[in-house]
Protein backbone atom coordinates (compact mmCIF):
# COMPACT_ATOMS: atom_id res chain seq x y z
CA UNK A 1 0.00 0.00 0.00
CA UNK A 2 1.28 3.43 -0.93
CA UNK A 3 -1.17 6.24 -0.09
CA UNK A 4 -0.83 9.56 -1.88
CA UNK A 5 -2.70 11.66 0.67
CA UNK A 6 -3.30 11.77 4.40
CA UNK A 7 -6.97 10.92 3.85
CA UNK A 8 -6.05 7.81 1.85
CA UNK A 9 -3.69 6.75 4.61
CA UNK A 10 -6.39 7.18 7.25
CA UNK A 11 -8.81 5.04 5.24
CA UNK A 12 -6.20 2.31 4.72
CA UNK A 13 -5.54 2.09 8.45
CA UNK A 14 -9.26 2.18 9.31
CA UNK A 15 -9.97 -0.76 6.98
CA UNK A 16 -6.79 -2.76 7.68
CA UNK A 17 -7.50 -6.39 8.58
CA UNK A 18 -4.11 -7.13 10.11
CA UNK A 19 -0.71 -5.76 11.10
CA UNK A 20 0.99 -3.11 8.97
CA UNK A 21 4.71 -2.79 8.35
CA UNK A 22 5.34 0.96 8.15
CA UNK A 23 8.23 2.08 5.94
CA UNK A 24 9.48 5.39 4.62
CA UNK A 25 12.38 5.05 2.21
CA UNK A 26 13.23 1.56 3.45
CA UNK A 27 16.80 2.51 4.34
CA UNK A 28 16.73 1.63 8.08
CA UNK A 29 15.62 -1.96 8.79
CA UNK A 30 16.35 -1.58 12.50
CA UNK A 31 14.50 -3.42 15.24
CA UNK A 32 12.73 -6.75 15.34
CA UNK A 33 11.41 -7.61 11.84
CA UNK A 34 7.70 -6.88 11.47
CA UNK A 35 5.32 -9.34 9.87
CA UNK A 36 2.59 -7.36 8.19
CA UNK A 37 1.34 -5.78 4.99
CA UNK A 38 3.80 -3.12 3.79
CA UNK A 39 2.57 0.47 4.10
CA UNK A 40 4.89 2.95 2.37
CA UNK A 41 4.69 6.66 3.13
CA UNK A 42 6.81 7.81 0.19
CA UNK A 43 3.74 8.95 -1.74
CA UNK A 44 2.90 11.60 0.85
CA UNK A 45 5.73 13.88 -0.19
CA UNK A 46 6.68 17.49 -0.73
CA UNK A 47 7.74 20.60 1.14
CA UNK A 48 4.55 22.42 2.07
CA UNK A 49 6.08 25.49 3.71
CA UNK A 50 9.58 26.92 3.98
CA UNK A 51 10.22 30.30 5.58
CA UNK A 52 13.98 30.87 5.70
CA UNK A 53 13.58 34.10 7.63
CA UNK A 54 11.62 32.29 10.34
CA UNK A 55 14.01 29.31 10.30
CA UNK A 56 11.00 27.04 9.78
CA UNK A 57 10.32 24.20 7.37
CA UNK A 58 7.18 22.06 7.04
CA UNK A 59 7.35 18.90 4.93
CA UNK A 60 5.23 15.84 4.34
CA UNK A 61 6.66 12.72 5.92
CA UNK A 62 7.59 10.94 2.70
CA UNK A 63 9.71 13.83 1.43
CA UNK A 64 13.23 12.62 0.55
CA UNK A 65 15.83 14.00 2.92
CA UNK A 66 17.89 14.98 -0.13
CA UNK A 67 15.09 17.32 -1.29
CA UNK A 68 15.02 18.99 2.10
CA UNK A 69 18.79 19.35 2.22
CA UNK A 70 18.79 20.88 -1.28
CA UNK A 71 16.12 23.43 -0.37
CA UNK A 72 17.94 24.39 2.81
CA UNK A 73 21.33 24.56 1.13
CA UNK A 74 20.00 27.03 -1.43
CA UNK A 75 19.22 29.39 1.46
CA UNK A 76 22.43 28.74 3.37
CA UNK A 77 20.65 26.67 6.03
CA UNK A 78 20.72 23.09 7.32
CA UNK A 79 19.27 20.50 9.68
CA UNK A 80 21.54 21.12 12.66
CA UNK A 81 20.99 17.66 14.17
CA UNK A 82 22.95 16.10 11.27
CA UNK A 83 20.94 12.88 10.65
CA UNK A 84 22.91 9.74 9.91
CA UNK A 85 22.60 8.03 6.53
CA UNK A 86 22.34 4.32 7.40
CA UNK A 87 22.68 3.05 3.83
CA UNK A 88 26.48 2.66 3.77
CA UNK A 89 26.47 0.78 7.08
CA UNK A 90 23.43 -1.42 6.46
CA UNK A 91 23.97 -1.93 2.74
CA UNK A 92 20.44 -0.75 1.93
CA UNK A 93 19.09 1.09 -1.09
CA UNK A 94 16.24 3.55 -1.31
CA UNK A 95 16.01 7.17 -0.24
CA UNK A 96 15.88 8.37 3.37
CA UNK A 97 12.75 10.37 4.17
CA UNK A 98 12.18 13.07 6.76
CA UNK A 99 9.44 10.96 8.36
CA UNK A 100 11.87 8.09 8.84
CA UNK A 101 14.43 10.44 10.39
CA UNK A 102 11.85 11.69 12.90
CA UNK A 103 10.43 8.22 13.62
CA UNK A 104 13.91 7.01 14.56
CA UNK A 105 15.03 10.29 16.19
CA UNK A 106 18.09 10.00 13.95
CA UNK A 107 20.81 12.39 15.12
CA UNK A 108 24.51 12.78 14.36
CA UNK A 109 27.76 14.10 15.87
CA UNK A 110 26.41 17.62 16.39
CA UNK A 111 23.99 16.33 19.02
CA UNK A 112 26.46 17.26 21.77
CA UNK A 113 26.10 20.92 20.79
CA UNK A 114 22.71 21.35 19.15
CA UNK A 115 20.59 18.50 20.47
CA UNK A 116 18.73 15.60 18.90
CA UNK A 117 16.16 15.52 16.11
CA UNK A 118 13.32 15.74 18.65
CA UNK A 119 14.73 19.03 19.93
CA UNK A 120 14.11 20.64 16.52
CA UNK A 121 10.57 19.39 16.13
CA UNK A 122 7.86 22.07 16.16
CA UNK A 123 4.80 20.09 15.14
CA UNK A 124 3.53 16.84 13.66
CA UNK A 125 0.54 15.47 11.81
CA UNK A 126 -0.11 11.75 12.00
CA UNK A 127 -2.68 9.01 11.61
CA UNK A 128 -3.04 6.80 14.68
CA UNK A 129 -3.90 3.11 14.83
CA UNK A 130 -7.62 3.84 14.76
CA UNK A 131 -7.28 5.78 11.49
CA UNK A 132 -7.78 9.15 13.19
CA UNK A 133 -5.88 12.18 11.88
CA UNK A 134 -4.08 13.91 14.75
CA UNK A 135 -2.23 17.24 14.83
CA UNK A 136 0.02 18.51 17.59
CA UNK A 137 2.31 21.52 17.90
CA UNK A 138 2.72 24.19 15.28
CA UNK A 139 5.27 26.26 13.41
CA UNK A 140 6.85 27.95 16.45
CA UNK A 141 8.25 26.70 19.74
CA UNK A 142 5.71 26.84 22.57
CA UNK A 143 4.79 25.06 25.76
CA UNK A 144 2.09 22.39 25.64
CA UNK A 145 0.01 20.45 28.10
CA UNK A 146 -0.99 16.80 28.00
CA UNK A 147 0.84 14.48 25.60
CA UNK A 148 3.68 16.23 23.81
CA UNK A 149 3.23 14.26 20.60
CA UNK A 150 6.03 16.19 18.93
CA UNK A 151 8.51 14.59 21.32
CA UNK A 152 6.62 11.32 21.73
CA UNK A 153 6.61 10.53 18.02
CA UNK A 154 10.35 11.14 17.73
CA UNK A 155 11.95 7.75 18.24
CA UNK A 156 8.68 5.78 18.34
CA UNK A 157 9.60 3.84 15.16
CA UNK A 158 6.07 4.00 13.77
CA UNK A 159 4.45 2.23 16.72
CA UNK A 160 2.21 5.10 17.85
CA UNK A 161 1.10 6.53 14.53
CA UNK A 162 2.09 7.05 10.93
CA UNK A 163 3.59 10.49 10.41
CA UNK A 164 2.15 12.52 7.55
CA UNK A 165 3.76 15.93 8.11
CA UNK A 166 6.49 17.39 10.31
CA UNK A 167 7.43 20.97 11.19
CA UNK A 168 11.09 21.62 11.93
CA UNK A 169 13.31 24.41 13.15
CA UNK A 170 16.35 24.87 10.89
CA UNK A 171 19.57 26.82 11.42
CA UNK A 172 22.08 28.70 9.26
CA UNK A 173 25.07 26.85 7.85
CA UNK A 174 28.41 27.89 9.35
CA UNK A 175 30.81 30.02 7.38
CA UNK A 176 33.81 27.87 8.27
CA UNK A 177 34.77 24.52 9.81
CA UNK A 178 38.01 23.23 11.31
CA UNK A 179 38.98 19.91 12.90
CA UNK A 180 41.59 19.58 15.62
CA UNK A 181 43.19 16.15 15.32
CA UNK A 182 45.03 14.46 18.21
CA UNK A 183 46.37 11.23 16.65
CA UNK A 184 48.30 10.08 19.72
CA UNK A 185 45.28 10.03 22.03
CA UNK A 186 44.05 6.50 22.68
CA UNK A 187 42.29 4.67 25.52
CA UNK A 188 41.95 6.69 28.71
CA UNK A 189 44.08 9.43 27.14
CA UNK A 190 41.44 9.73 24.42
CA UNK A 191 38.76 10.08 27.09
CA UNK A 192 40.75 12.79 28.84
CA UNK A 193 41.28 14.58 25.52
CA UNK A 194 37.60 14.49 24.60
CA UNK A 195 36.57 15.59 28.09
CA UNK A 196 38.95 18.55 27.91
CA UNK A 197 37.55 19.54 24.53
CA UNK A 198 33.87 19.31 25.39
CA UNK A 199 34.25 21.09 28.75
CA UNK A 200 36.30 23.90 27.21
CA UNK A 201 34.74 27.31 26.46
CA UNK A 202 35.41 26.87 22.73
CA UNK A 203 31.96 25.63 21.65
CA UNK A 204 32.86 22.38 19.89
CA UNK A 205 30.29 20.75 17.60
CA UNK A 206 31.75 17.27 17.34
CA UNK A 207 34.12 15.12 19.41
CA UNK A 208 34.97 11.56 18.38
CA UNK A 209 37.61 8.86 18.90
CA UNK A 210 38.24 7.04 15.61
CA UNK A 211 40.08 3.69 15.41
CA UNK A 212 43.65 4.14 14.23
CA UNK A 213 43.18 7.90 13.88
CA UNK A 214 42.83 9.20 17.42
CA UNK A 215 40.59 12.02 18.63
CA UNK A 216 38.98 14.56 16.30
CA UNK A 217 37.33 17.75 17.53
CA UNK A 218 35.19 19.99 15.30
CA UNK A 219 34.56 23.71 15.60
CA UNK A 220 32.18 25.65 13.33
CA UNK A 221 31.07 29.25 12.85
CA UNK A 222 32.41 32.53 11.49
CA UNK A 223 35.90 32.13 10.03
CA UNK A 224 37.68 34.39 12.51
CA UNK A 225 36.02 32.70 15.46
CA UNK A 226 36.79 29.23 14.11
CA UNK A 227 40.47 30.05 13.66
CA UNK A 228 40.76 31.43 17.16
CA UNK A 229 38.93 28.53 18.81
CA UNK A 230 40.79 25.86 16.81
CA UNK A 231 44.14 27.34 17.77
CA UNK A 232 43.11 27.62 21.42
CA UNK A 233 42.02 23.97 21.36
CA UNK A 234 45.31 22.97 19.77
CA UNK A 235 47.15 24.58 22.68
CA UNK A 236 44.76 23.12 25.26
CA UNK A 237 45.02 19.57 23.94
CA UNK A 238 48.79 19.61 23.51
CA UNK A 239 49.17 17.92 26.90
CA UNK A 240 47.38 14.86 25.46
CA UNK A 241 49.40 14.46 22.27
CA UNK A 242 50.52 16.43 19.24
CA UNK A 243 47.41 18.15 17.84
CA UNK A 244 47.17 19.38 14.27
CA UNK A 245 44.43 21.45 12.63
CA UNK A 246 42.66 20.48 9.42
CA UNK A 247 41.37 23.54 7.56
CA UNK A 248 40.41 21.96 4.22
CA UNK A 249 36.63 21.99 3.80
CA UNK A 250 36.35 18.75 1.80
CA UNK A 251 38.59 16.76 4.13
CA UNK A 252 36.64 18.05 7.12
CA UNK A 253 33.38 17.07 5.43
CA UNK A 254 34.67 13.55 4.78
CA UNK A 255 35.90 13.10 8.35
CA UNK A 256 32.57 14.03 9.89
CA UNK A 257 30.57 12.03 7.38
CA UNK A 258 32.66 9.04 8.47
CA UNK A 259 31.72 9.74 12.08
CA UNK A 260 28.07 10.45 11.28
CA UNK A 261 27.58 7.33 9.16
CA UNK A 262 29.72 4.98 11.30
CA UNK A 263 32.00 4.30 8.34
CA UNK A 264 34.59 2.38 10.44
CA UNK A 265 31.92 -0.26 11.14
CA UNK A 266 30.91 -0.99 7.54
CA UNK A 267 33.02 -4.14 7.18
CA UNK A 268 31.33 -5.84 10.13
CA UNK A 269 28.35 -8.17 9.82
CA UNK A 270 27.06 -7.23 13.30
CA UNK A 271 27.07 -3.69 14.70
CA UNK A 272 25.83 -2.35 18.02
CA UNK A 273 25.66 1.12 19.48
CA UNK A 274 25.61 1.93 23.17
CA UNK A 275 24.71 5.12 24.96
CA UNK A 276 26.13 5.57 28.45
CA UNK A 277 28.47 7.77 30.49
CA UNK A 278 31.81 8.24 28.69
CA UNK A 279 33.75 7.26 31.82
CA UNK A 280 31.75 4.01 31.98
CA UNK A 281 32.58 3.28 28.33
CA UNK A 282 36.33 3.68 28.73
CA UNK A 283 36.74 2.40 32.30
CA UNK A 284 34.21 -0.44 32.21
CA UNK A 285 32.62 -1.38 28.91
CA UNK A 286 35.77 -1.50 26.77
CA UNK A 287 37.52 -3.55 29.44
CA UNK A 288 34.62 -6.00 29.49
CA UNK A 289 34.78 -6.28 25.70
CA UNK A 290 38.52 -6.94 25.71
CA UNK A 291 38.02 -9.76 28.21
CA UNK A 292 35.17 -11.43 26.32
CA UNK A 293 35.12 -10.66 22.60
CA UNK A 294 37.77 -8.52 20.94
CA UNK A 295 35.76 -6.08 18.85
CA UNK A 296 36.33 -2.94 16.83
CA UNK A 297 34.99 0.20 18.46
CA UNK A 298 34.86 3.93 18.02
CA UNK A 299 33.11 6.58 20.04
CA UNK A 300 31.17 9.74 19.25
CA UNK A 301 29.49 12.37 21.46
CA UNK A 302 32.75 12.75 23.44
CA UNK A 303 32.58 9.07 24.39
CA UNK A 304 28.88 8.91 25.23
CA UNK A 305 28.01 7.00 22.04
CA UNK A 306 30.00 3.84 21.36
CA UNK A 307 29.85 1.89 18.09
CA UNK A 308 30.89 -1.77 18.31
CA UNK A 309 31.56 -3.99 15.30
CA UNK A 310 31.95 -7.77 15.31
CA UNK A 311 32.09 -10.62 12.81
CA UNK A 312 30.93 -13.57 14.95
CA UNK A 313 31.41 -17.09 13.72
CA UNK A 314 27.79 -18.07 14.43
CA UNK A 315 24.43 -16.66 15.41
CA UNK A 316 24.83 -18.24 18.84
CA UNK A 317 28.06 -16.33 19.39
CA UNK A 318 26.35 -13.11 18.26
CA UNK A 319 23.43 -13.72 20.63
CA UNK A 320 25.79 -14.37 23.54
CA UNK A 321 27.70 -11.19 22.80
CA UNK A 322 24.44 -9.24 22.58
CA UNK A 323 23.29 -10.59 25.93
CA UNK A 324 26.64 -9.73 27.51
CA UNK A 325 26.55 -6.20 26.08
CA UNK A 326 23.03 -5.39 27.26
CA UNK A 327 23.87 -6.73 30.71
CA UNK A 328 27.07 -4.70 30.81
CA UNK A 329 25.45 -1.34 30.06
CA UNK A 330 22.77 -2.03 32.69
CA UNK A 331 25.31 -3.16 35.32
CA UNK A 332 25.76 -0.51 38.04
CA UNK A 333 29.31 -1.74 38.61
CA UNK A 334 30.18 -0.76 35.03
CA UNK A 335 27.72 2.06 34.41
CA UNK A 336 26.64 4.12 37.39
CA UNK A 337 22.88 3.73 38.00
CA UNK A 338 22.78 1.17 35.16
CA UNK A 339 21.15 3.69 32.85
CA UNK A 340 22.79 2.71 29.59
CA UNK A 341 21.31 1.40 26.36
CA UNK A 342 22.69 -1.10 23.86
CA UNK A 343 20.94 -1.44 20.50
CA UNK A 344 21.67 -3.96 17.76
CA UNK A 345 21.82 -1.85 14.61
CA UNK A 346 23.06 -4.36 12.05
CA UNK A 347 22.57 -8.13 12.00
CA UNK A 348 20.87 -10.81 9.88
CA UNK A 349 17.09 -10.80 10.13
CA UNK A 350 17.04 -14.24 11.75
CA UNK A 351 19.02 -12.97 14.73
CA UNK A 352 16.96 -9.78 15.07
CA UNK A 353 13.86 -11.96 15.11
CA UNK A 354 14.80 -13.84 18.26
CA UNK A 355 16.61 -11.36 20.54
CA UNK A 356 15.64 -7.99 22.09
CA UNK A 357 17.19 -5.57 19.60
CA UNK A 358 16.53 -2.56 21.83
CA UNK A 359 17.60 -2.42 25.48
CA UNK A 360 14.86 -4.00 27.65
CA UNK A 361 13.05 -1.42 29.78
CA UNK A 362 12.50 -1.74 33.49
CA UNK A 363 9.00 -3.05 34.40
CA UNK A 364 7.61 0.38 35.29
CA UNK A 365 8.66 1.99 32.00
CA UNK A 366 7.55 -1.06 30.02
CA UNK A 367 4.08 -0.91 31.57
CA UNK A 368 3.88 2.80 30.78
CA UNK A 369 5.01 2.26 27.19
CA UNK A 370 2.46 -0.51 26.64
CA UNK A 371 -0.28 1.73 27.99
CA UNK A 372 0.65 4.54 25.62
CA UNK A 373 0.78 2.18 22.63
CA UNK A 374 -2.65 0.80 23.58
CA UNK A 375 -4.08 4.35 23.55
CA UNK A 376 -2.65 5.25 20.16
CA UNK A 377 -2.93 1.85 18.48
CA UNK A 378 -5.68 -0.14 20.22
CA UNK A 379 -5.72 -2.89 17.57
CA UNK A 380 -1.95 -3.35 17.55
CA UNK A 381 -1.63 -2.68 13.83
CA UNK A 382 1.37 -0.37 13.57
CA UNK A 383 4.80 -2.02 13.35
CA UNK A 384 3.83 -4.53 16.05
CA UNK A 385 6.80 -5.96 17.93
CA UNK A 386 9.48 -3.82 16.29
CA UNK A 387 10.68 -2.57 19.68
CA UNK A 388 9.75 -5.67 21.68
CA UNK A 389 12.13 -6.97 24.32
Amino acid sequence: MRPQTEAELAEMIQTAQGPLRITGGGTRPIGRPVSGEPLETGGISGISLYEPGALTLVARAGTPLSDINSALDAEGQRLAFEPMDHRPLLGTQGTPTIGGVVAGNISGPRRIQSGACRDFMLGVRLVDGAGTIVKNGGRVMKNVTGYDLVKLMSGSWGTLGVLTEVSLKVLPKPESTATVHVPDATGLTALATMTAAITSPFDVSGVADLPGRGVVVRVEGFEGSVRYRAQQLQDLLATHGNPTIEWDAERNKTTWQDVRDATPMQQHSHVWRTSMKPSAVYSGLLTALDQSHPADVFTDWAGGLCWIGLNPASSDEAAQFHHMLQNAVANPEINENGGGHATLIKAPEALRQKIPVFQPQNPVLETLAKGIRAKFDPRGLLNPGIMSS
